[in-house]
């Protein structure tokens, strides 16, 4: 049978991640995210290719969520309370809690700021939250007879899952975003080894390669020190989870070593509010947030204060947390009106900003001037700085993480196209694992895993558990056990499979007379001035004839087969000498042996062929 992934988000691009995947039978929404960056129809996935009928119950199992990030769980209040699902619904304890505050945050904003049609209401995301199942690390979970999932720690941001979904023999992992190395708050990914037919992965660098964070933070330290020793105010867009007690972590350290004075705001009342989950969720935090806990709450800012809408104004300089990060509405993007125009301040971005957000343009260039959604014009004259603070992984934790679980398909989402198909060139050529980087509303379908149960005969088990010593020539007495299991897989109509013994083979098929056929590959190589793989066919063939009589040998361009002869075979004494040489040329001999298993033993030795004078 096969898996189907049905890319209704984050194909080919960042935002509103969602994908449908069906495994024999069961179909699990992974994510259900909103794009930030759009205010039309594209803003959420298209639902009707899950549904047409928008029976969305029965055509889907479950929905998992990897964690509260809008562009993952954006679209999940309409889902459930417009579109009507009430299936189950899995997220990690820290995204339940998290989330509903993230959704009325954004709400807020959409429609009292911006004046925009209510898509879902306050009512509609209680509503939808009440349907939510949440699930622990490791915990499997059984959706129902036939599907079980469990959640890996992903790191990114605070309750961020890798979800394993398994039915039958099929199994798969769908990473969300994650992030491979540890930060001041936030652990590495960890993961299982499994056994994956698929795993889809995210790619929002898929090309990125980042050096050691330490430069990272340094320079940001810098840029945001100097602009407020000038006199200037340093705006950090951020989203109040996440990214924001990352960097809060980093300054307030840093003010109080270099003992500045200069206040460091929090705009979002909801950022408040994360930091008191933030304090009861340690145990999914860092090694070192939680060592530091037993003495300090690493979440108690000392110089960061709550903001008040009337300081945007107010001389002087400071350093402002604003949501959302970005600069795709609200809060932040009022401020950066105010304060763009001034030389003397900062934008500083922590992250990536998706396309269609005013963040985005200001990281595409240095524009002296800036559209806003509704149709202002700002002037930019403030210093634009970004740093690679963004807790997705880079290409090399992709590539880490890919060739650790080295599943049979890799699917990559969540990426921007040119990056995500050179990141699919490499896995192929350097992992040879098939790679697809399907746009939204593709489908890829790769092969599942079936494994068939069968009974032993006695005699193959006997066989398997019976020694073969082989002693070697050495100085030394060496033992080794060469054991080998001959055994033959058997299907008839209405039975169940058997491996049985290979001389058994008669008697199961009813049969006087089995023939069982060898075939083996070995690679020859050459000591001498001919490169010319046919001379060496040519008189390799010619020894062999005068050591086995009645063999029949078949010369075909570089392969020698060798056939229906009696007797014992054992090209080490017979052909050729042994010598260890630097070799010139190379030809494969395909040796080909049949015989009856009635009447007939054959010894068989195969080396590494060395010529000495052909």
């Amino acid at each position: 049978m096969a898996i189907d992934c049905l890319v209704l988000g984050a194909g080919q691009e960042i935002g509103k991640s969602c994908v449908v995947v069906t495994i024999n039978g069961k179909r699990i929404m992974f994510d259900c995210g909103m794009h930030m960056g759009c205010d039309d129809h594209n803003r959420y996935p298209d639902f009707s290719l899950v549904s047409k009928s928008g029976d969305f119950d029965n055509a889907i199992s479950c929905i998992i969520i990897t964690h509260f990030h809008m562009d993952h769980v954006g679209a999940l209040p309409y889902f459930t309370e417009v579109c009507g699902y009430n299936g189950p619904i899995y997220m990690s304890y820290p995204t339940k809690a998290l989330s509903p505050l993230m959704l009325e945050d954004y709400r807020r904003v959409m429609v009292d700021r911006r004046g925009e049609d209510e898509l879902f209401t306050t009512a509609h995301i209680a509503n939808c939250m009440k349907k939510v199942i949440a699930i622990d690390l490791k915990q499997t979970i059984q959706v129902d007879e036939d599907l079980q999932i469990r959640a890996y720690y992903a790191g990114h941001v605070l309750g961020a899952v890798m979800v394993y979904a398994k039915v039958g023999d099929a199994a798969i992992v769908y990473t969300g975003d994650y992030n491979m190395t540890t930060d001041r708050h936030l652990g590495a990914a960890k993961i299982d080894r499994l056994q994956l037919d698929l795993l889809i992965s995210e790619s929002t660098y898929a090309t990125t390669i980042r050096g050691s964070k330490y430069p990272r933070e340094r320079e940001f330290l810098q840029a945001v020190h100097k602009c407020v020793a000038g006199g200037g105010k340093a705006l950090i867009p951020s989203f109040a989870l996440g990214r924001a007690q990352e960097l809060c972590m980093l300054l307030d350290d840093y003010w109080e070593r270099m003992n500045i004075k200069v206040p460091i705001y929090f705009s979002s009342g909801l950022t408040i509010q994360a930091n008191m989950y933030y304090k009861m969720l340690i145990s999914w935090t860092s090694q070192n947030v939680k060592e530091k806990h037993n003495t300090h709450n690493p979440f108690d800012f000392k110089n960061v204060k709550d903001f008040d809408r009337s300081l945007i104004h107010a001389p002087g300089p400071c350093v402002l947390f604003a949501t959302p990060g970005m600069l795709c509405a609200g809060f932040s993007l009022e401020v950066f009106k105010h304060w763009a125009p001034s030389p003397l301040n900062l934008v500083a971005l922590p992250g990536y900003s998706v396309a269609g957000t005013v963040g985005h343009k200001l990281m595409s260039g240095k524009p002296t001037t800036v559209d806003l959604y509704n149709g202002t014009r700002v002037d930019v004259r403030c210093k634009i700085h970004q740093v690679a603070f963004s807790p997705h992984t880079d290409a090399k934790g992709i590539m880490d993480l890919t060739k650790f679980l080295s599943p049979k398909n890799v699917v990559l989402v969540h990426g921007e196209k040119p990056s995500m198909l050179i990141l699919k060139d490499k896995i192929t050529s350097e992992l040879d694992i098939p790679c697809f980087v399907p746009a939204n509303g593709e489908t890829v379908s790769v092969a599942s895993t079936t494994y068939i149960k069968a009974n032993a005969s006695d005699m193959f088990l006997k066989s398997c558990s019976s020694p073969n010593f082989k002693f070697s020539n050495s100085t030394q007495l060496r033992v080794t056990d060469q054991r080998t299991a001959d055994g033959v897989l058997v299907i008839e109509k209405s039975k169940k499979a058997k491996i049985v013994h290979q001389d058994e083979v008669s008697e199961v098929l009813h049969e006087k007379n089995h023939v069982v056929s060898l075939a083996y590959c070995c690679p020859v190589k050459v000591e001498g001035e001919s490169d010319n793989d046919a001379d060496l066919i040519k008189h390799l063939s010619e020894k062999i004839l005068k050591t086995i009589s009645g063999a029949q040998i078949h010369e075909s361009e570089n392969c020698l087969q060798i056939g229906s002869f009696k007797g014992t075979l054992c090209l080490k004494d017979k052909c050729v000498h042994r010598r260890d040489i630097s070799s010139s040329s190379e030809a494969v001999v395909f040796f080909c042996c049949n015989w009856s298993a009635a009447d007939l033993e054959l010894g068989w030795e195969v080396i590494n062929v060395m010529k000495q004078n052909i």
